[in-house]
């Protein structure tokens, strides 16, 4: 079997990432063409206590319950 076909079935999806800030920068960089991504601002929501993330992609991150990655 070719590699470039076992590639191809290897997508990865947010919420299927490991729930560390490492692991959403590279996830968000590989998404990102190798363009590194950063944190720009980070704190903690008032309401729910957990932290969301600015990064430099113009998104914002979190987790939810689940401790899966979702965008804010």
């Amino acid at each position: 079997m070719s590699q470039a076909f076992v590639k191809e079935n290897e997508e990865q999806w947010l919420h299927d990432i490991t729930p560390t800030i490492t692991a959403l920068i590279n996830y968000l960089t590989r998404e990102n063409n190798g363009v590194r991504v950063y944190t720009i601002k980070e704190y903690i929501d008032a309401n729910t206590g957990k932290n969301i993330y600015h990064m430099s992609n113009g998104l914002t991150y979190s987790t939810d319950l689940n401790s899966q990655w979702f965008v804010v």
